[in-house]
């Protein structure tokens, strides 16, 4: 392909975009330019839920892979596409053998299988999400993960929440209830998770990691009357050092119906913070928190994609197996009807 400068691939982009069958849909992480191209943008769950809606046959995803996923979950008639098949690192640190091997060391803790109600959290993996369908478990979001598991709990029977440890932590915290962390890596038997609600597996953020306490208090030191808001990926003692917790979506609200004179630092990913407010919004980090995958796509990956489809050969198309499309629905759904 001859290369295109930005100006003459966005004007390629919103041809193909009127001749084609097809909406590009983008989350709130992605780049400035490839946000603005989108017809749907929103947080995983939402972009899921809006493309239902839809009435075009593909739809041209920009974001992680697993989110690819669950919009194919939820849409499986719908042909899903992926400028650039992104892979979340949250959602790659638990597959389906070590889904399997959690509830292993479980059961030789002392916990039978029959005992625990698995919760996985959106960002993890289609195979992951069809394991935790199969066992009755379901799915979560950060921004109703405190009700998922608040209804989970009535049940009697362990919480293995996984793959984020800190949002399994920050939401027992918030409920008064017991966690622990179960590490997958060895075979270490821990009779702690028997006096536990709520059993994290370890996985995390990678760009939610890199907010401290030392961060919040150099803000607070430059601005007494700062207000510090951040995402509930973000380490324990971060968030017990905040003023606000809430989701993507969430935060957007909260610091959109701030008084513009309101300084407000926000713990979560660049792109989406540098577009919230043009006065006194700042990043909570000393370093730039920009995820390294939600930033791979690139205008001419939607050209490439788009082209693609106009020649009749699209590639990075989502495919996911019968049975896993089935029971990861399951898990999707027991959440949506919540």
């Amino acid at each position: 392909m001859e290369s295109l400068n930005p100006e003459d691939l966005i004007k390629e982009i919103e041809r193909l975009k009127k001749s084609l069958d097809v909406n590009i849909v983008a989350h709130f992480y992605q780049k400035d330019e490839v946000f603005q191209l989108a017809d749907i943008t929103g947080d995983s769950l939402e972009l899921a839920k809006k493309t239902i809606n839809s009435d075009s046959e593909f739809i041209l995803f920009c974001g992680v892979a697993f989110m690819g996923e669950s919009v194919k979950v939820l849409n499986p008639k719908k042909r899903v596409i992926m400028p650039k098949m992104a892979c979340c690192s949250m959602a790659q640190m638990i597959d389906g053998k070590f889904y399997d091997k959690s509830i292993e060391l479980l059961e030789k803790s002392g916990i039978p299988k029959n005992n625990i109600l698995p919760i996985t959290y959106i960002n993890s993996s289609a195979e992951v999400k069809a394991k935790v369908g199969e066992m009755g478990g379901l799915v979560c979001t950060s921004s109703n993960a405190h009700q998922i598991i608040n209804s989970a709990i009535q049940s009697g029977k362990k919480i293995l929440f996984v793959p984020d440890r800190c949002l399994g932590q920050n939401i027992a915290n918030q409920m008064n209830l017991k966690s622990s962390v179960l590490n997958v890596i060895g075979d270490k038997v821990d009779e702690v998770h028997q006096n536990s609600d709520v059993i994290c597996y370890d996985g995390f953020c990678s760009v939610h990691q890199l907010f401290s306490v030392d961060d919040i208090n150099f803000y607070r030191e430059k601005y007494p009357d700062i207000l510090i808001a951040v995402h509930p990926e973000c380490d324990p003692e971060i968030v017990a050092n905040s003023d606000f917790v809430g989701s993507t979506s969430q935060l957007i609200k909260f610091v959109q119906n701030l008084p513009e004179s309101q300084k407000v630092a926000v713990g979560t990913e660049f792109n989406m913070v540098n577009r919230l407010r043009a006065k006194n919004t700042y990043v909570l980090s000393s370093t730039k928190p920009e995820c390294p995958t939600m930033n791979e796509t690139t205008l001419e990956d939607i050209y490439n994609s788009l082209k693609s489809i106009e020649d009749g050969n699209p590639f990075y198309e989502i495919q996911l197996d019968e049975k896993v499309q089935k029971n990861a629905k399951l898990a999707l759904e027991r959440m949506l009807d919540l």
